[in-house]
């Protein structure tokens, strides 16, 4: 059984600390996707991982080629489902 979060600075220091700390939840799927995400970018430390692959993210999600991809895939799959066509498995 896990113990939960314990903070490790003072209610002063943390009233000056612009920094963010939370918990985060994790589905089973959302694990092994971790589990996985941190092997693909050697990184063990699961603060450490989630901190790259959002930094990852938003660096290809700002790509302009990344951008138009999904704008591609979304817009196909508007149309398709506007159209009647089934989801294709």
């Amino acid at each position: 059984m896990s113990e939960g979060f314990t903070p490790y600075k003072l209610e002063e220091e943390r009233a000056k600390d612009k920094t963010l700390t939370f918990t985060v939840w994790l589905s089973e799927e959302e694990k092994l996707q971790l589990v996985r995400a941190k092997k693909i970018i050697e990184q063990p430390k699961n603060s450490t991982a989630l901190k790259m692959l959002a930094k990852i993210g938003i660096i290809t999600l700002d790509d302009p080629k990344i951008k138009e991809i999904i704008g591609v895939l979304f817009k196909n799959k508007l149309n398709n489902k506007r159209n009647g066509i089934a989801e294709i498995e």
